[in-house]
Parts: structure tokens; sequence; C-alpha cells
């Protein structure tokens, strides 16, 4: 059974997923980190393949994958970093990238690689549905990748129900239509939003991300999904401490305020 659908199947509620972007803060460190995760008990872990031009995320996320960029980061070298990952690592690891680096790679290439390394799900925020269920997806399942697809305010229900019925693993939740970034708190609109989403009765677990970084934003995500992926806020402190352990227990403290 792919991990994505074994985790949701073991854990039903409080979920913690992190995003850090390969090649941040340090070259050599991605494997590192995906380790260090695990052994602080984070569930599943999103490693972001850096770009140039990365349209859905914050200036925190932008500033990590241009320095990524600078120190090397591609997806090549991503993979090699991760051939031996499956030696140690027994937790859901989901790669996020935008198409461009994706589709001059190859989906055939890509979905392979990602088998053999131990990828279990991948994110393509750019990613247009018809592109996926045509080209993407039966190549994704002839290799047990699952392509984790994003809904947001704005999204209807009819398109909900659709994703809902035409991917697996988990769907993610965006809390808001804007880029990513740590929030304070989430809004009336934003928890009528969650509500809605909520007395859908989907058949596939959520996961809510943007914008969670303290105690509120963590307890209203965790009320309304199986869970979170916290993202700008770890990279935030990945960023100041250049490292991993460190910047866990600032953000378990933060979670905690």
């Amino acid at each position: 059974m792919n991990r994505i659908n074994q985790l949701f199947q073991n854990k039903q509620e409080r979920l913690l997923s992190l995003y850090f972007c390969a090649g941040h803060p340090k070259p050599d460190t991605t494997a590192g980190i995906i380790r260090t995760l695990e052994r602080r008990g984070i569930d599943m872990i999103e490693v972001g393949i850096p770009f140039s031009d990365p349209m859905a995320d914050g200036p925190v996320i932008q500033d990590a994958a241009t320095k990524a960029l600078h120190n090397g980061m591609t997806l090549r070298r991503l993979f090699g970093e991760l051939a031996d990952i499956r030696c140690d690592v027994t937790i859901p690891l989901i790669l996020m990238g935008y198409m461009n680096p994706i589709y001059q790679m190859g989906y055939e290439t890509f979905f392979r690689r990602c088998a053999e390394v131990g990828i279990d799900g991948v994110i393509m925020p750019d990613l247009p549905f018809k592109d996926y269920l045509e080209e993407v997806k039966p190549i994704a399942d002839r290799h047990d990748v699952r392509v984790i697809m994003l809904i947001t305010p704005e999204t209807s229900d009819e398109r909900i129900r659709f994703i809902d019925e035409h991917t697996d693993g988990f769907i993610y939740m965006v809390s808001s239509a804007a880029v990513t970034g740590a929030q304070k708190e989430f809004d009336a609109k934003k928890q009528a939003y969650f509500n809605h989403v909520n007395q859908m009765n989907l058949r596939h677990p959520r996961m809510i991300g943007f914008g969670i970084s303290n105690k509120q934003t963590l307890e209203s995500a965790c009320a309304n999904a199986a869970g979170c992926i916290i993202g700008s806020k770890f990279v935030t402190l990945l960023e100041q401490t250049q490292d991993a352990d460190k910047a866990c227990d600032l953000l378990f403290e933060a979670l905690k305020q």
C-alpha cells in the first residue's frame, strides 16, 4: 500500500506535515533534514523542488527557492540525494514542484525516479486538471505515486467533488486564495469555508495548508481536517537557525502560543 494511504488509514486526526525546499538552507542537507523531521515525530514531509518562478508561493518560500538554486539544487540532483532515503525513513514523502522542470525531465522518467527512490506523492500546483487526467494520472498510477490536488475557497463544489472522485491519497485544502505565508489567525470567512467543505462529506481526507504558524491556526486546521501542512513558518526557522533540530524546537514552541 502507498505510504500516504497507509498513514491516513492508521491515523485520522492531528497529522502534522512540514514543507521545506530541497537545497535550502545549505547544499547537501535535504536527506538529513528529512531524517531529523521523522525523528522529531513529523507524520509526512513535503519537499519543494526549487523553481525560478514559484507563482503560488510567498516571499519566504520564493527566497528559499532562489537560494536553493544558487546552491546548485536541481531535480536530478534531488533524486540523487534521495537515492538511499528509504534505507531508514518510513514516513510518506511528497515532492512539490511546478510543471516546468518536471515536464522537461519527462513525466515517465520523473515518476519512475519517484518510485525508485520512494516518493509517495507529488503536488504540481500549476498542473491543469485536464492534463492530469489525460497525461499524468496514467503514468503516476502505474508507478503507484499519488498526485495530490489543491482546492481553495474559490474552487466550486462541482470541481471539489470531481477532484475527490478522480484523485487518491488526500486533498490539499488551501486556507486562502493568496500565496503561501504565515498568518496569525483564520478569520470567519475562512472558518465558513472550512465548515462548508466539511459538510460535503468527501471520500478523501483533507490536509489544510497556507498560513499555519501558531496555536490558533493549528487548532483550527486540526478541527476541520485530518491535519495541517506547515511551510513558510518552518522555512523561516530553518533559515534563521541553519539547523533542522533547532527549527523544530522553535516551531513546536510557536505552535503552543
